[in-house]
């Protein structure tokens, strides 16, 4: 087979962010990075795209033998390609997110490369250019949620509105008034009343809507109009 002459190989890396909710905050997931260089320090979910993999492919493969997971929301993100981000290798690194209700896929995940939630406050110091993959990607999820409800992929199929209003408080790191929200998401009719309650926090009770998909294309980006810009 003919080959680019002068041509020096570079490797192709895939990385996958993993987001979750529990109900209370949003967190992200990482490992503990097995091999060298810095093995052992906290990583995001990352290896080496196979020679007959394509790279949605190769992020399937990589989400479920590293946590477990799999059918689960995953976009590409973008590429990153500075010379020098992997010290043993010329390595260009394709990244990926995933948004996850982490009690829906909390038995899902094994802990052979102890895979680990940290509230995104918290995060450990992560390997390489990791940090700045993270950032990217909560930009564009704060952008995609928006235009459309990417969010809930987050919640499961039956939530409450304060649960949902928590949820878009923490993504976007900005509180947004009750009364507003309320009155916000009830004009929208996005959102489908369920007739049975939550009663977990209060003995009244919370009501559980599910989200109403084949509404939300003309009406979401109004629905979401009157969010408070992110921070930073």
């Amino acid at each position: 087979m003919a080959k680019y002459i002068n041509q020096n190989p570079v490797l192709v890396a895939v990385d996958c962010i993993i987001f979750g909710y529990d109900g209370e905050h949003l967190k992200l997931l990482v490992i503990k990075r097995a091999i060298e260089p810095v093995k052992d320090q906290w990583s995001l979910m990352g290896g080496f795209i196979g020679p007959n993999e394509d790279l949605d492919g190769a992020a399937k493969r990589i989400l479920l033998e590293l946590t477990g997971l799999h059918d689960v929301y995953l976009e590409q993100l973008q590429a990153y390609g500075q010379p020098d981000r992997d010290p043993i290798e010329r390595t260009i690194s394709v990244v990926y997110f995933a948004l996850i209700d982490i009690n829906k896929y909390s038995k899902q995940i094994n802990d052979q490369y102890h895979a680990e939630w940290f509230e995104l406050k918290e995060v450990p110091e992560l390997i390489f250019d990791h940090s700045i993959m993270v950032k990217a990607a909560m930009d564009k999820i704060r952008y995609q949620a928006a235009l459309h409800p990417i969010l809930f992929e987050l919640l499961p199929k039956k939530f409450t509105i304060p649960q949902l209003q928590n949820l878009y408080e923490q993504v976007y790191d900005s509180p947004i008034d009750n009364r507003n929200f309320i009155r916000k998401i009830t004009a929208s009719g996005l959102l489908i009343k369920q007739t049975e309650k939550d009663k977990s926090s209060s003995r009244r009770g919370a009501f559980y809507f599910k989200l109403d998909k084949l509404k939300h294309k003309a009406q979401f980006q109004s629905f979401l109009s009157f969010i408070a810009k992110p921070k930073g």
